[in-house]
């Protein structure tokens, strides 16, 4: 390995002559110059690891020197030094971009101990860049679009992704709740034709019956009491580009002969409305019921099923692919480290397994909110156990454990307790702390039995 090359620039002679034996002995690379004019020449011409300048110094001092040198040479490390140092002077330097300051007189140890850590702050800085480029490539190869997965199972999923998106071809999308229905919904519509228009996601089972047909289709001025003005519905808002119909299952029966309508003929009716309207929309559908029973049953149409089955891509449960746990853990905790401004590197070596054996009733999304809640609670730069699973009781297993439900209350109640504590009992200033209101802050102490 080539040794590391130091500039030493200094107007005095013997101090060039000190470093360079000293240094030298040290197995360093030395040249010197002894203003700043002349070091920017043997910068243009020579590639230097490691830069030590004086400060003042005739024809061009160490500042005017260090201003010009990293706008023509940013890679390299500059250590500046100075036998009139001041706080100001070392501030100014690390603000024009020095990497350390050393005030003269100087003890031997001094300069090369600044150095070796320059060293290794360059190590660490290759490092990350190589790790960076291998995250890149990874993200490459096991993700697609906001879907991280290396199985084989998902491998199947990203191929009929691929092939079906381009296409105007109606998708089912099944899966149990939690598993990413959504991620591929919005995989599809970037992938396609129609990526640059819009697309509109809608919970069938999240709006009110009574209120879902004018939420989907629109209505006209007059339809009903509050209708004082005309309002497009959802897919006429999606015109143009994709609609995202979540729980498709949860569609009630006097909905879905309109929603047959709107496959077939390409048409909606506003609620209130005369005439027909002409639309062009991608329809994705997703549910986490079983579509076939519920025909049988009654509580869906065939005719409706086979209409929205044309293509189906089925989202395989977490515990069924184990495999993509420790991507989809190190994913997470990259996106929360920036979320929460943190810098955990990953999980130690006893809690992976926790994770690995857990069977995850709630899929990726219970392992990201347990990952964030980790990240968050986590001390030191590893996630241990005890950020996994909060203290049980004897008879709570680990499913319960890392119930989400449990975890956000246990979490609330200890952060409640944590501001009330801050603030001696004070619950309009713990309120504030917590950003929630007084009356809320109230409720959830009686709900959680807090002593003040």
């Amino acid at each position: 390995m080539a040794a590391a090359r130091v500039l030493l620039i200094d107007d005095e002679t013997n101090m060039r002559h000190l470093l360079s034996i000293m240094l030298g002995k040290a197995g360093y690379d030395i040249e010197e110059a002894g203003n700043g004019i002349d070091a920017l020449k043997k910068l243009a011409s020579s590639r230097f690891d490691f830069v030590l300048c004086d400060i003042r110094m005739p024809k061009m001092d160490g500042m005017t020197f260090l201003k010009q040198a990293r706008d023509l040479h940013p890679e390299t490390t500059y250590i500046m030094m100075s036998a009139y140092g001041t706080t100001d002077s070392a501030i100014e330097a690390m603000k024009e971009g020095a990497y350390d300051y050393i005030s003269k007189p100087f003890k031997t140890d001094e300069v090369l101990i600044t150095l070796k850590k320059a060293e290794e702050r360059g190590r660490l800085r290759q490092e990350n860049i190589r790790l960076k480029s291998r995250i890149s490539e990874i993200e490459k190869k096991y993700s697609f679009g906001n879907i991280v997965a290396r199985s084989e199972a998902m491998a199947g999923v990203f191929g009929l992704v691929s092939k079906v998106a381009g296409h105007k071809t109606t998708v089912l999308v099944t899966g149990e709740s939690g598993t990413g229905k959504e991620l591929i919904a919005k995989a599809i519509h970037a992938n396609s034709e129609r990526a640059d228009g819009p697309i509109v996601t809608i919970n069938c089972g999240g709006i009110p019956e009574n209120l879902l047909e004018s939420e989907l289709f629109g209505y006209k001025r007059g339809a009903f009491t509050d209708a004082v003005k005309d309002k497009p519905g959802y897919f006429e808002e999606a015109d143009g580009g994709t609609i995202f119909l979540d729980e498709i299952g949860e569609l009630p029966l006097s909905l879905q002969v309109k929603m047959l309508r709107v496959l077939q003929e390409e048409e909606i009716t506003p609620l209130g409305g005369v005439g027909s309207l002409k639309i062009d929309v991608r329809i994705i559908a997703a549910t986490s019921k079983d579509l076939s029973r519920e025909v049988q049953e009654g509580n869906f149409r065939e005719d409706l099923f086979y209409r929205i089955n044309v293509m189906t891509i089925h989202m395989p449960p977490l515990r069924e692919r184990r495999g993509d746990i420790p991507l989809l853990v190190g994913y997470f905790i990259d996106q929360f480290n920036k979320k929460l401004n943190k810098n955990i590197e990953a999980l130690s070596s006893e809690a992976m397994p926790i994770l690995m054996e857990y069977s995850w009733p709630g899929n990726v999304r219970e392992l990201e909110n347990v990952i964030e809640r980790a990240v968050l609670l986590a001390k030191g730069r590893w996630i241990t156990p005890d950020e996994l699973i909060q203290p049980s009781s004897p008879d709570m297993g680990p499913a319960e454990a890392l119930s989400l439900k449990k975890a956000v209350k246990r979490l609330e109640r200890e952060l409640i307790a944590k501001a009330l504590k801050l603030t001696g009992g004070n619950r309009t200033r713990a309120a504030k702390i917590l950003e929630v209101s007084r009356p809320m802050l109230i409720g959830k102490i009686k709900e959680y039995g807090i002593d003040l």
